[in-house]
């Protein structure tokens, strides 16, 4: 499957979703988040999916698991992780194309897991790289990640960023796939006009984002409202700390329907819901 197909149908699914056409119980959560259970019923075609998967910090890939989408002529099971990268990376695609300038170019992702491709995949879809700049706590695989782009991104140039804030400060795009629990960077090594995207904390516990960007964005979207005040740490903190209102969050399938100003500094939030599980899967059968 390519990645503009994948990111086309997970926009369509977030505008179904802000449609009220599914059904979305809040992600169940075992064993301090290690294991995971996601289920979503889309109405209008009568399907389902449900994915089931464990996680594990200090495994490559962190991800192991199955996802399971049924539909009226049977069910198509696949495995979790590489429809997972793929899922998130489409998000962040929608986001990127939704919130980021049109002429944004320079990419900065911090991080270089099993999620590092396909977040390079997506803004590649949507905004062609001249320049990808990587900062991971092993240098070696950044090396690794660039190493394998190249066939693909032949006329990007690429490099290994010393530390966070060094990647990030010239960058158009920003791209966070870590499982940090402290922000990365400091919000004054952005540029005054900068897209970033987020999408590796899913506790409470873990951050990614420094809270000065979540309380001077021009906009924050998030994937789920409910979901963001339940699993992300950076938008639970800045919301008890007062410094982000809660009113003030858009749902990406809102911002899709009435696109916000890109003006000064964006985010976009995910923690991950199943609707992207749902569209992948359906696209793959």
């Amino acid at each position: 499957m390519t990645m503009p197909a994948a990111i086309k149908a997970v926009r369509e699914a977030f505008v179904g979703l802000a449609a009220e056409e599914f059904d979305l119980p809040p992600r169940q959560a075992f064993g301090d988040s290690r294991s995971l259970v996601m289920a979503v019923h889309h109405r209008p075609t009568g399907s389902t999916a449900v994915k089931v998967i464990s996680i594990e910090v200090e495994r490559d890939p962190m991800i192991t698991g199955t996802v399971v989408y049924s539909h009226s002529d049977g069910q198509f099971v696949t495995d979790a992780v590489s429809l997972t990268t793929l899922r998130t990376g489409a998000v962040v695609g929608v986001a990127t194309d939704l919130l980021a300038d049109e002429d944004a170019s320079h990419l900065a992702l911090l991080g270089a897991g099993a999620q590092a491709v396909d977040q390079v995949r997506a803004v590649h879809a949507v905004r062609p790289l001249k320049k990808l700049v990587v900062f991971n706590r092993n240098a070696k695989k950044a090396e690794a990640l660039l190493e394998s782009l190249k066939d693909e991104l032949p006329d990007t140039v690429m490099d290994v960023a010393n530390d966070a804030d060094e990647a990030v400060r010239d960058a158009d795009v920003v791209c966070c796939a870590t499982a940090s629990t402290v922000p990365l960077f400091r919000c004054d090594s952005l540029k005054e006009r900068v897209h970033v995207n987020a999408i590796g904390s899913y506790r409470p516990v873990m951050r990614e984002l420094p809270e000065e960007l979540l309380a001077t964005a021009g906009v924050v979207v998030v994937d789920q409202v409910e979901a963001a005040l339940s699993e992300a740490g950076e938008i639970i903190r800045a919301v008890q700390s007062g410094v982000l209102r809660l009113e003030s969050l858009v749902e990406l399938g809102a911002a899709l329907g009435n696109p916000p100003l890109r003006e000064g500094r964006t985010v976009f939030k995910s923690v991950g819901v199943a609707v992207q599980d749902w569209a992948v899967a359906r696209l793959l059968v």
